[in-house]
Order: structure tokens, then C-alpha cells, then sequence
């Protein structure tokens, strides 16, 4: 899973790595796009954590085929998704950049990318989703596996898109759409591809392939407060760039690069995170909820020394760092300060995640709602504002407001799993 999480984290690295060559409009139309696209990453998020949690439950339970009719549902839901977030997405990117504060430039170039990027995010809610599904029957190597298809793609239209290559159209920073688009599909057509040939643990076979209205409505329920959870989460996002936005392109560009370099860090640690998800639904299912308990507190140790060092390496040497991705003098300064201010809290990020995925893979999506709720919008999107406007840090107070906030987070969330109401939870 920390492999599979390194692996999704590449594609926004290379997209942002191939254009930077391009200059700070092209990087601020890829931050932009992305910050909308976690809109999406939450809604692929919320399904996908149910999925780990029902399919998990059920092979705990020893009923893989009630784990394939959980598999077929999820997939169902997430067909719909893809409909409903990817037209509307297509037909208004430019107007979306505009109201995230894109300047009339970056519109102009970068519409097409925003076009290609949210209208096609219906493959990147079916991988997280069947992703999801392998995990939660144990079979987290597949995913991995795929990921592997996928990146090596994307490495190499990347570049050909961008720059015209060989045979391949000069298309600029449109062509960094076009080829995670492509890596991602064919990822996806894998994906369906293993599921119908089966692994040890879960098959889809055709007497699967059909609506279960009880199932797909204890999905639907414990899906609807994940994707809130995450929609909380991954929106406030949003509200970071709009505040950063205020502060000119250069800024923009300069939070896009530190935020896909902390990214690449974390993501991994969400494998290590939905490992525990997995080790929960589990062990719950099989009536072992000392075992999962054991299990969240471990992974958190393992994850909190994992990120630590991480931060303190990106601290040490972040304008090495951030020299990979520009040279820009208007950018580099804000991005060294952002890369090291967000790995100082690197410790709370690594805890926290593990403690709101030991919920989620309990069935207990409620809790991570609420938390994620204060944390950050009651807490971390007035502070940012505040800080960034009205003290002597400006943009720098966006970036100090996450630690802040994330700090808060796990805090509560280490008091709350104490109790232990998520060893209770029926799905």
C-alpha cells in the first residue's frame, strides 16, 4: 500500500516537474486544476473507504461472495459518480479557473488542461475505487502493481505531449492532461481486467454482475458520510488557494510545487494508513477488536518515525529541493518556505491520518466527519485568512495555519479513538 500511495503521488509530481518548463502560468494552472480535482480525489475517497471497510468485513467474515457483491456494487456507484462530477466539469473548466482566481492568461492557456483533467476524473474515482477494493480483500500488491502500468505511461507521454516528441502533437501544458488521462484509463481497463479473472481472495464472476438493493444502500450510507469526510477535508484545499491566489502567480506556482513535494511525502503514508483501515475491518469482522486496536497504535509509531524523518530531510535540504522543479526567483523563496513549513508538521499529519482511517475502516465515518469539520473549516481556513492578511507573515500564514490545524486534529482524534465507540460500529 505505501508503494501503491508513492505511485499515485507521481502522476501531479511529473505533471508539475515537465511544466515548470513551461513557466508560473503553467504550474498555476496545474495547482489550480488539482485543487478543484480534490473535489473528486474526495468523492473517490469516501466511496473507496467504504469499499475497504464492507470488502474487508466480509472476508474477515469468510464470505467472498459477499465481498464480490460489495466489489460490484462499489463499481456501480462509482459509473454514476463519474457522470455526474465529469460532464458539468467538462463543459465549465474555463469559468471554474476564474473563480479560483486564475488570471485571464492562465485561463487562456490552460483551459484545455482543466477540460481534459475534470471532465476524464472518471478514471480517477473507478482507480481509486477498484483500488479499494483490492485493498480491502488483502490483495494491495495488485494495486500496486497497476500503478506501476500506469506512471510508466504517464512518464512517457509527458514529456512527448508536452514538447512534441517524435511522432507525438506539441500540445504544452494540455498534453500533461492528455497523458495522465491516458496512463490513468489504461490503469483502470487493467483493473476490471483482474477483478474478472480474480485473485486468491475475491472474483467477480457473473452472477455477481447485478444490483443487491440492501447492499448498495449500506454502501450508499456509509459512503455518503465518507465522502463528506472527505469533501471537508480535501475542499478546504480549495480555500487555501483561493487565499494564495491573492498573492499573484508566482505565489501560486511556488504553493503548487511544495504542496506536490509534501504530497509525494504523505501519500505514502496514506498506504500505511489504509493498511490499518484494512487491519481493522478485519479484525473486526473476524472478532478480534483488541487486534485492531494494536494494530492502529502500531502503524501510527511506524508512520509518525516514517514522516519525521521525511520532514526533516525536505527541511534540510529544500532549496535543493525545490531547485528540481524552478529556477524562478519570484518563486523559489516562497516555495523553500513552503515546503519547510508544512514539514513541520509532518508528526501530527503522520498520526492523524492513521487515527481517522482507524474510523473509517470500523464503519465509523461519523467521527472523522465532525473532526475533519472543525479542523478545518472552523479552525484552519479563518486562520489562514486571518494570518495571511491581516499579520506580518502574508502568504507564509497559509502555510502555518495547516500545521496548526493538523496539530488540532489529531489531538482530538487520539481522544476520541480511546473511547473505543468505533469497535462497536455495524456495517
Amino acid at each position: 500500500m505505501v508503494l501503491e500511495m508513492v505511485l499515485e503521488s507521481l502522476f501531479a509530481v511529473v505533471d508539475v516537474f515537465w511544466g515548470s518548463r513551461l513557466g508560473a502560468d503553467a504550474i498555476a494552472t496545474v495547482g489550480l486544476t488539482e485543487s478543484v480535482l480534490t473535489l473528486v480525489f474526495a468523492v473517490g475517497m469516501g466511496l473507496g473507504m467504504s469499499t475497504t471497510a464492507m470488502v474487508a468485513r466480509r472476508i474477515g467474515e469468510k464470505d467472498p461472495d459477499g465481498a464480490a457483491i460489495s466489489a460490484v456494487q462499489a463499481v456501480f456507484l462509482g459509473l454514476i459518480a463519474s457522470l455526474v462530477l465529469g460532464l458539468p466539469f467538462f463543459f465549465l473548466a474555463p469559468r471554474l479557473l476564474g473563480l479560483m482566481g486564475a488570471s485571464p492568461a492562465i485561463i487562456a492557456s490552460g483551459a484545455n488542461y482543466t477540460r481534459i483533467a475534470l471532465g476524464g476524473s472518471g478514471v480517477v474515482l473507478l482507480l481509486f475505487l477498484n483500488n479499494a477494493i483490492f485493498r480491502g480483500a488483502g490483495d494491495a500488491a495488485i494495486a500496486m502493481r497497476l500503478l506501476w502500468v500506469s506512471n510508466i505511461l504517464n512518464l512517457i507521454f509527458d514529456p512527448c505531449l508536452i514538447f512534441g516528441l517524435g511522432p507525438f502533437p506539441k500540445l504544452g501544458v494540455t498534453g500533461a492532461a492528455l497523458a495522465t488521462f491516458s496512463g490513468r484509463g489504461i490503469g483502470v481497463l487493467y483493473q476490471f481486467y483482474r477483478l474478472g479473472k480474480g485473485t486468491e481472495r475475491i472474483r467477480i464472476l457473473a452472477r455477481h454482475m447485478r444490483l443487491q438493493g440492501a447492499v448498495l444502500w449500506r454502501l450508499v450510507r456509509v459512503s455518503i458520510t465518507g465522502i463528506l469526510q472527505f469533501l471537508i477535508s480535501q475542499a478546504s484545499w480549495i480555500g487555501l488557494v483561493r487565499i494564495v491566489s491573492l498573492f499573484g502567480a508566482p505565489a501560486l506556482a511556488a504553493y503548487t510545487i511544495g504542496i506536490r513535494i509534501v504530497i509525494f511525502a504523505i501519500l505514502p503514508s496514506w498506504g500505511l494508513s489504509n493498511a490499518a483501515a484494512t487491519l481493522v475491518g478485519q479484525n473486526l469482522g473476524a472478532g478480534h477488536p483488541d487486534r485492531a486496536r494494536s494494530a492502529v497504535w502500531r502503524t501510527g509509531l511506524w508512520n509518525m518515525l516514517f514522516l519525521g524523518s521525511v520532514g526533516m530531510v525536505f527541511i534540510a535540504f529544500a532549496p535543493w529541493i525545490i531547485g528540481l522543479f524552478t529556477q524562478d526567483p519570484a518563486v523559489v523563496p516562497t516555495a523553500i518556505s513552503c515546503l519547510r513549513i508544512f514539514s513541520c508538521g509532518n508528526i501530527a499529519f503522520a498520526y492523524g491520518m492513521v487515527m481517522l482511517q482507524a474510523f473509517n475502516g470500523a464503519g465509523d465515518t461519523l467521527t472523522p466527519t465532525y473532526v475533519n469539520l472543525f479542523g478545518f473549516w472552523i479552525l484552519e481556513i479563518p486562520l489562514a485568512w486571518w494570518l495571511a492578511m491581516h499579520t506580518f507573515m502574508r502568504v507564509n500564514g497559509v502555510f502555518v495555519s495547516v500545521v496548526v490545524a493538523q496539530s488540532i486534529i489529531v489531538l482530538i482524534s487520539i481522544v476520541l479513538f480511546r473511547q473505543g465507540r468505533w469497535a462497536k460500529q455495524r456495517i
